[in-house]
C-alpha cells in the first residue's frame, strides 16, 4: 500500500507528455499524489495541441488557491520540482530540510564553456551547490544533465537517469510492420516531426532526402511541422528538384503525428545540443522507427544503442546521418530489426509505468518515505540498471560531452 506517500509535483504546467507518468504515480499512490501548475500554459504550446483535453483530478494550480498549493508543497513527504525558474515555490521546504527531489534539463544547453560567468555560478550556488549536502536529489532529464551539475559540484552521488515518458503504445508488430511503408508501392518512408527552428535543424532532414536522391534511391521524406525556417526549408526542397520526394505537411496535432510514425520506417532526429531530452525519440521508437539520431541529442545516450535499437551520428557531421538513412533505406530487414528493438526499449523500459514504479523505490531509498517497499525485481530504484546500465533511476553517470558512440560510420 502506498497511501501513506504524499508527493507533490511542482512544475509550469502539466502536459501530454507528463500525463501518462503523472496518472501512475497517482493510481500507484492510491490518490496521495498532486501536480501544482504554477502557470498557464503559452498559446504557441496550447495551438501545438500539448493541453490536455480536461484537467486531471490531480492537477491544482498555484494561481488559482496559491495558500493551500503553498501549504501543499510545504507538508507533502517529498516534492518533485521541475520546470520552473522560480525557486520561491520550494525555499520554505529546503529551508526546513524537507526532502526535495529536481527534475532538470540541462543547464548549458549552448555550451558548458559558460559555466565561467561569475554571475551565473553565483545563481547555481544559491539554487543548488549549497544544498549538496541537504535533502535534495536530482533527476536528470537528459544523458548530459550529470556532467553540467558536476561542473557546479551540486548533488554528489545523488543524480539518477530519468527523462520524460509519453505515452507507451503496445501493437502487434507484424501488423504494425505490415502498415509501414510510403504509398501503394510501400516504399521506404522517411519522417521528421518538430519545430522547424535553427536547433531543430529542419534542413539536414532535406539534405538528406538529396543525399538518397543522389544514390538513385527509392523512398518518400514526410517533413511535420511550422515555424521560421519552413519558408526557407521548403524553398532548399524546391532548389534540389525534390517535390515527388518529399512533402512538407505543416503542423499536425499529436495524435496524426503518431499515425505518421507507425507508417514510418525511418524517424530522423536532427536537433543538435539544445533539445535537452527530446520525446519524440520515445515516440518514434515505440512505433518501431529505426531512429537515426543526433549524438548531442539528450536522450540519445539513455535510450539508443548504436546498431542495436537505431543508429548515432556524430554531431555537426550529417555525413554520418545521410549514410544512416542509406543503410536503413537499402537494407529494410536490418530496418525492421532495429524498430524491433526500439519497441522493447520503450515498452520494456522506457515508460512511464516502469518510471513511476523505480522512482517510488528510489524515494523510499534515499528518503525512507513510506512508498511500499521494493517492486516486483526485488529490487531498489539504486540498483536498477536496463540497456548499457541506462534505466530510469539508475546512478546517472558523468558523461562528457566528448563522449562518442561506436558511430554508424564504422
Amino acid at each position: 500500500m502506498r497511501k501513506s506517500c504524499r508527493i507533490a509535483f511542482v512544475s509550469n504546467y502539466i502536459n501530454h507528455h507528463q500525463i501518462p507518468f503523472c496518472d501512475c504515480l497517482n493510481r500507484l499512490l492510491e490518490g496521495g499524489f498532486t501536480f501544482v501548475q504554477t502557470e498557464r500554459m503559452e498559446e504557441e504550446r496550447v495551438r501545438m495541441g500539448w493541453q490536455a483535453a480536461g484537467r486531471p483530478a490531480y492537477v491544482r494550480c498555484y494561481y488559482e488557491e496559491p495558500e493551500d498549493c503553498r501549504q501543499l508543497i510545504l507538508d507533502c513527504d517529498v516534492a518533485l520540482f521541475g520546470g520552473t525558474d522560480d525557486e520561491s515555490y520550494i525555499q520554505e521546504r529546503l529551508g526546513a530540510g524537507k526532502p526535495v527531489i529536481r527534475i532538470s534539463e540541462r543547464l548549458y544547453k549552448t555550451g558548458q564553456w559558460k559555466a565561467v560567468s561569475p554571475r551565473g555560478l553565483r545563481k547555481k550556488y544559491h539554487d543548488h551547490t549549497r544544498y549538496r549536502n541537504s535533502p535534495v536529489w536530482l533527476l536528470c532529464a537528459g544523458a548530459y544533465v550529470a556532467s553540467d551539475f558536476a561542473i557546479i559540484r551540486a548533488y554528489p552521488g545523488k543524480m539518477y537517469c530519468w527523462g520524460y515518458f509519453p505515452e507507451t503504445r503496445h501493437y502487434d508488430l507484424d501488423t504494425l510492420f505490415g502498415q509501414k511503408g510510403y504509398g501503394e508501392a510501400k516504399i521506404p518512408c522517411l519522417l521528421w516531426a518538430a519545430r522547424m527552428i535553427d536547433w531543430k535543424h529542419p534542413e539536414l532532414a532535406v539534405e538528406t532526402a538529396r543525399f538518397l536522391r543522389e544514390k538513385g534511391l527509392d523512398f518518400h521524406l514526410d517533413i511535420i511541422g511550422d515555424g521560421e525556417l519552413r519558408t526557407r526549408t521548403q524553398a532548399l526542397a524546391e532548389k534540389y528538384g525534390l517535390g515527388d520526394w518529399v512533402s512538407f505537411l505543416g503542423y499536425q496535432p499529436p495524435e496524426t503525428v503518431r499515425r505518421y510514425m507507425e507508417q514510418a520506417d525511418v524517424f530522423l532526429f536532427t536537433s543538435d545540443r539544445q533539445e535537452g531530452w527530446g520525446a519524440v525519440a520515445n515516440e518514434a521508437m515505440n512505433s518501431a522507427c529505426a531512429l537515426v539520431a543526433d549524438h548531442m541529442i539528450g536522450a540519445v545516450p539513455y535510450l539508443v544503442r548504436n546498431g542495436e535499437n537505431g543508429l548515432v551520428y556524430r554531431d555537426g557531421k550529417p555525413e554520418g546521418l545521410f549514410a544512416a538513412a542509406q543503410r536503413l533505406v537499402q537494407d529494410r530487414a536490418y530496418c525492421r530489426e532495429l524498430g524491433r528493438a526500439a519497441y522493447r526499449t520503450i515498452t520494456e523500459t522506457w515508460n512511464a509505468e516502469n518510471a513511476a514504479q523505480r522512482l517510488l523505490e528510489l524515494i523510499e531509498n534515499v528518503t525512507g518515505a513510506p512508498c511500499g517497499g521494493v517492486g516486483e525485481a526485488g529490487k531498489t530504484g539504486l540498483e536498477v540498471e536496463g540497456q548499457d546500465g541506462y534505466s530510469p533511476c539508475a546512478p546517472a553517470r558523468i558523461l562528457s560531452e566528448r563522449f562518442r558512440y561506436k558511430y554508424s560510420e564504422k
